[in-house]
């Protein structure tokens, strides 16, 4: 008896050792993402619905993905990055089959990671797939564009079976957007809108993710969303956009170069950078590319880097293009790096 309680006890005890490791471990893959769940709510059939779970690495180490499990065929599982640097910004992609599936759905993710160490974390999806109402195009697709220059598409929503079928609003929360209703076109049992879904000038740079919510005089269902997707370039735009000094001597002197491309001549009036151990060499002259030198001098302190560097331009508004660096600096090492 004595005997069995002791195997027992030891049991419990490495039970307890080995799970501590992977909670901790699940708490920093947990971290990386800023939400764990989303709903699509309720969409037409066709609609291409898709969301990006957004992950950034705040770590020092490379984090790789090695593999996405989806639990329902109902949404498939993609990702933008296998691996992000140290600041790097990526993305899992949930893509509801709408095509293929009606009704109420749902499916659990799970994100596997081994590197910098093993761990899984969990993002759920769930919405409802509606056959009555179909979108041509499947979204408001705007493509690559450069932003400060106005969009538009059309968008053409059919509702079968209910000659009474009404959209009395469509909302959004992106303030860009503004939205254009034509009086709906009426048949035996098909219900038909024609939308123009336009682009304000003043969206921001960047990916668009967005979507509209149709209201209608539906009780059962009484919203419909679309998606709405593109991305907004800058006229002007910076390489390499993340730069690394990697891991060098507190007292290093690195050499880098950015290369600054416009759609039209400009000149450069400014790099703006928060760390005076950073000088750049200001171009002269107005053109499409310029080559900015930047030279990091340490001063012997060891720690961290992630500065962001700001390169304004004479481009109306003042347009401007960003990079960050970032880098480690330790108390041994080499003392002088160049590109």
């Amino acid at each position: 008896m004595l005997r069995r309680l002791s195997v027992i006890t030891s049991c419990l005890i490495l039970s307890t050792f080995f799970s501590l490791p992977r909670l901790e471990a699940q708490d920093w893959a947990d971290k990386m993402f800023k939400v764990h769940s989303h709903d699509f709510r309720t969409v037409g059939r066709g609609a291409k619905c898709e969301f990006h779970f957004e992950l950034t690495n705040p770590y020092e180490e490379d984090v790789h993905i090695s593999a996405v499990r989806s639990s329902c065929g109902c949404t498939t599982p993609s990702i933008t990055k296998e691996t992000l640097k140290s600041r790097e910004t990526g993305a899992v992609v949930a893509t509801f089959n709408t095509n293929t599936f009606i009704g109420q759905k749902g499916a659990t993710f799970t994100v596997v990671f081994d590197k910098p160490y093993y761990a899984e974390t969990q993002l759920k999806v769930s919405g409802y797939i509606r056959t009555d109402i179909t979108f041509d195009p499947a979204e408001v697709a705007f493509g690559e564009f450069r932003a400060g220059e106005p969009q538009q598409r059309e968008i053409t929503i059919s509702h079968t079976g209910n000659s009474n079928w009404r959209i009395t609003d469509v909302r959004s929360h992106c303030t860009s957007l503004q939205v254009r209703l034509n009086p709906p076109e009426l048949s035996p049992g098909l219900v038909r809108y024609r939308m123009l879904v336009s682009m304000k000038e003043d969206v921001p740079e960047g990916e668009l993710h967005e979507r509209l919510t149709l209201i209608s005089n539906d009780r059962e269902f009484p919203t419909t969303e679309m998606a709405i997707s593109g991305r907004a370039r800058s006229a002007v735009s910076v390489s390499p956009a993340a730069v690394t000094l990697g891991t060098s001597a507190a007292d290093a002197v690195i050499d880098k170069r950015l290369v600054v491309k416009g759609d039209e001549p400009f000149e450069v009036k400014d790099v703006v950078c928060g760390d005076q151990r950073f000088e750049f060499e200001i171009p002269v002259g107005s053109k499409k590319l310029h080559f900015i030198k930047m030279r990091f001098l340490g001063d012997g302190k060891a720690g961290r880097i992630a500065q962001e560097v700001k390169i304004v331009t004479d481009l109306p508004g003042e347009q401007s293009a960003t990079c960050m660096v970032t880098g480690t600096l330790t108390a041994v090492g080499p003392t002088q790096a160049s590109e």
